[in-house]
This record gives structure tokens, C-alpha cells and sequence, in this order.
């Protein structure tokens, strides 16, 4: 495991997102993951699919697992959603969000504009995915590092 990447977020930051996972989540049946890496030398969106692949995304019960992925040293990110989701939110939604996001970023709020995204995500798993009496957490709100 790098260390720039497990290491981007305090402690406290990390706790502001897993919180946010966890709002987002509640009303939902969706599943929300966040992924940093260092480097991702291709299309930003490989290597999301592959982190995704890799955190087992695909495999809820209704493929509505959303990726929020981080390469920290190559300055790149994506949001990608599993077929479940993305059969339901307008096309262009996850690139609405990503540009909310960047805007974020560039004032150097990391933290605000990942809730932000996390939070907006949420919004539509609760949608068209709302909570169920017998939802269970299918993946894991720890924030995971490559």
C-alpha cells in the first residue's frame, strides 16, 4: 500500500467521508465506495473499472454500486456506476457531478467536494434504488488504497 495515497486524508477527513457514504447509503439500497490510488498511467477510467472490478462492485444484488476513484500523483479521478445505476440516472449525470467536484478541488477542498459528489450520488440511488426493510450493507464505507 503507498503511503501518499493512504495518508491523502487526515483521520478526521476520513471519518467526514465515511459519514457521508453512510448518509448516502441510508436511504438507499445503493452501495457507495471511494478508491485512492497514486498513479494511474492510462485512461483514468481503466483504472476505475479495474478498482471496481477489484472491490468486487459488480457483485450487489442490484448492481448499484457507484465508484468514486482517486489516482493522487497523476491528478486524475472518475465516478463510475454499475449497470443497475447507470441504466437509471441521465447520461451525462456522473460528468455533472465530476464537474461540481473539480470545482471543489481547485479551491483545495478535497473533503467538501467528495461529500458533495458522495452525497449527490446518493440522491439518485435513493431514487430509483430506495432503502428496503431487509437491506443489508453489501460492501464495505472504509475508504479503500491501491
Amino acid at each position: 500500500m503507498s503511503k501518499l495515497a493512504s495518508t491523502f486524508f487526515s483521520k478526521e477527513e476520513k471519518q467526514k467521508i465515511m459519514k457521508a457514504i453512510a448518509e448516502a447509503e441510508n436511504e438507499s439500497s445503493g452501495e457507495i465506495r471511494v478508491h485512492i490510488e497514486n498513479k494511474c498511467a492510462v485512461d483514468v477510467l481503466d483504472c476505475a473499472s479495474h478498482a471496481f472490478a477489484q472491490l468486487k462492485m459488480h457483485k450487489t444484488k442490484l448492481r448499484n454500486g457507484v465508484l468514486f476513484y482517486f489516482a493522487i500523483r497523476s491528478k486524475k479521478f472518475a465516478i463510475i456506476g454499475d449497470i443497475g445505476i447507470n441504466q437509471k440516472v441521465p447520461e451525462n449525470f456522473w460528468d455533472e457531478i465530476k464537474e461540481e467536484m473539480q470545482q471543489a478541488f481547485l479551491k483545495g477542498d478535497f473533503v467538501g467536494g467528495l461529500a458533495q459528489g458522495i452525497i449527490q450520488a446518493g440522491q439518485q440511488l435513493k431514487e430509483h434504488f430506495p432503502h428496503q426493510s431487509n437491506d443489508i450493507n453489501e460492501l464495505n464505507d472504509e475508504i479503500s488504497f491501491g
